[in-house]
């Protein structure tokens, strides 16, 4: 397996509220799915992609997050921990660990969805745009739960809303983006600022650009997404354990 530099931030601050029915004394990515924190999934899928450093993004209950992961050695992967010290979304949360990366650019990951994203597809449409941001997008028969996105030919976008309130089929954000290093450092420390609200709005025509798969997407908002999850994480890794 070839090693990857690249280093990646999981998001797993938040609260999972409306999660709280099915899951109630964790945070919501260490929800347990098919046999294991769905967090350590996500883990795998980064390794499984020769990723080696991983940075996770704490907050609620983060102290159960820090003690099962440990240092990583039992993955085989270097895990650091930013704790943001109040909710800081999902912008504040990346510029607050900021400083634990090394290189000019890196993956972010929500930590409440999984999807089968190719790093290697995305850094060649970001090098080939010299994009601030590339997105993980998925094809969905519904997009009103997830950010619905628009992209053009060459696959920049051209629009894209966190939320949306038509229904209907389309792309939406699956929640793994590739940022420039130089487009978090604009953000003011220390300040609750949303990756999806805030920022990629604000660069559509300057540097966005998307990546659309065909892929497994599962995420573990709702308690019926979470019911669902079991399921489709299992088969997903037999299938590519099989072919590999």
């Amino acid at each position: 397996m070839k090693i990857n530099p690249i280093e990646a931030m999981i998001l797993v601050g938040g609260k999972g509220t409306r999660l709280k029915s099915a899951v109630h004394d964790r945070p919501k990515p260490m929800a347990e799915v098919a046999g294991k924190p769905f967090l350590e999934w996500l883990m795998l899928s980064l390794y499984e992609q020769g990723v080696r450093k991983v940075i996770l993004c704490t907050g609620y209950m983060g102290e159960m997050v820090e003690s099962y992961f440990g240092d990583g050695e039992k993955w085989n992967l270097q895990v650091r921990y930013s704790h943001e010290p109040f909710p800081l979304g999902t912008g504040g949360a990346i510029r607050h660990a900021l400083d634990l990366v090394q290189g000019d650019r890196f993956l972010v990951l929500n930590g409440d969805s999984y999807c089968r994203f190719d790093i290697g597809a995305m850094e060649a449409k970001h090098n080939s745009r010299s994009a601030l941001a590339t997105m993980w997008l998925e094809k969905m028969d519904n997009c009103n739960r997830y950010g619905s996105v628009v992209l053009d030919e060459n696959g920049m976008i051209l629009s894209f809303s966190e939320k949306s309130s038509v229904s209907g089929s389309g792309l939406i954000n699956a929640g793994v983006y590739l940022i420039e290093r130089r487009l978090v450092e604009t953000i003011e420390k220390d300040r609750m600022v949303s990756l999806e609200r805030d920022i990629f709005p604000n660069i559509i025509g300057k540097g966005l650009t998307g990546v659309v798969g065909e892929g497994v997407f599962v995420d573990i908002g709702t308690p019926e997404s979470y019911t669902s999850a079991e399921k489709i994480l299992a088969t997903d890794f037999t299938d590519k354990n099989s072919k590999g």
